[in-house]
């Protein structure tokens, strides 16, 4: 949440991304309402970030069919997401295959040069490089309309599932909800993946090599994550031990945005407030790139 006070911010409730998937349109409402609940619980500052519903701002796909006719199929099949995404399914939508133009045109709609992504995002913000590229070559009349956007990465590049084997995804049904309970989350914590070759209580830990310890060391105060290596390596806690106290960490992190989440939900007018000012501020930006981009490409 500081990069919102260090750069302009824009924040997008990415909808359009998520009807990729098969899905009930009011379980679509519900998650989007409580996306942005969750956002602003965590502590997006509507007064310094600019939060806002993808599907209110059009000119995302507008933008999107653009890129299309500049970006080599070849470049989209040679993503990873898409590759281990259509391998789990039997047929594959041409959604998915397009989803990084669409990431494309979501940041480039903005002119964004700066986008906060995991490690697995980085080959899409990549392509991202490349449709602008391809684009000011084409169109851009001798200059870089579209800005190269660079990646912006945390010290917590990729955060594991619980099953220890993939990166926490919804679609995998391995991660932990913001908004969960505590006991939601011990349900989730407590059979999670650990140290694979630690098979008694008495066997010393690996922490490197262990989910659990990397969860600690993005919930826990250095102290706590020092005991745990200490007492991993030397095996004074077993598993369920140290996961006791990852719960407790997680608390002390999750309590107070949970609490902030029910008053949000208490007052729905501020959450729809939120979205319709996002909303309206990003449909300025978008109309003006949209009208630049037209005159360009000779469409106006």
């Amino acid at each position: 949440m500081q990069l919102q006070h260090q750069h302009p911010t824009i924040i997008c409730i990415v909808d359009y991304h998520a009807i990729t998937m098969a899905y009930e349109p009011e379980l679509l409402r519900t998650r989007r309402r409580e996306m942005a609940v969750s956002l602003l619980a965590a502590g997006v500052d509507p007064e310094v970030a600019t939060l806002y519903v993808q599907s209110a701002v059009r000119e995302h796909t507008e933008l999107q069919w653009i890129f299309n006719t500049v970006t080599p199929l070849g470049e989209l099949e040679r993503q990873t997401q898409y590759k281990e995404k259509s391998a789990r399914q039997e047929s594959v939508t041409a959604g998915i295959l397009m989803y990084p133009v669409l990431q494309a045109a979501d940041i480039l709609l903005y002119r964004a040069d700066l986008v906060p992504v995991g490690e697995d995002q980085v080959q899409h913000l990549e392509l991202s490089r490349v449709v602008a590229r391809r684009w000011n070559a084409a169109f851009g009349a001798g200059t870089d309309y579209f800005p190269e956007p660079q990646p912006v990465l945390t010290p917590t590049r990729r955060i594991m599932g619980l099953d220890g084997n993939a990166k926490m995804s919804k679609s995998m049904g391995n991660t932990i909800g913001l908004l969960e309970s505590r006991d939601e989350i011990w349900a989730k914590l407590r059979p999670a993946v650990t140290d694979p070759a630690r098979v008694k209580r008495t066997d010393p830990g690996h922490p490197d090599v262990c989910n659990i310890y990397a969860l600690h060391q993005a919930f826990s105060t250095p102290d706590t994550v020092q005991n745990v290596y200490q007492q991993c390596t030397t095996a004074g806690w077993g598993c369920i031990d140290c996961k006791k106290v990852l719960l407790d960490s997680m608390d002390q992190e999750l309590v107070p945005i949970r609490r902030r989440a029910e008053e949000l939900r208490a007052h729905p007018d501020r959450v729809d407030g939120v979205l319709a000012a996002g909303a309206g501020a990003c449909r300025a930006i978008a109309q003006q790139t949209m009208a630049d981009v037209r005159d360009l490409m000779g469409l106006d």
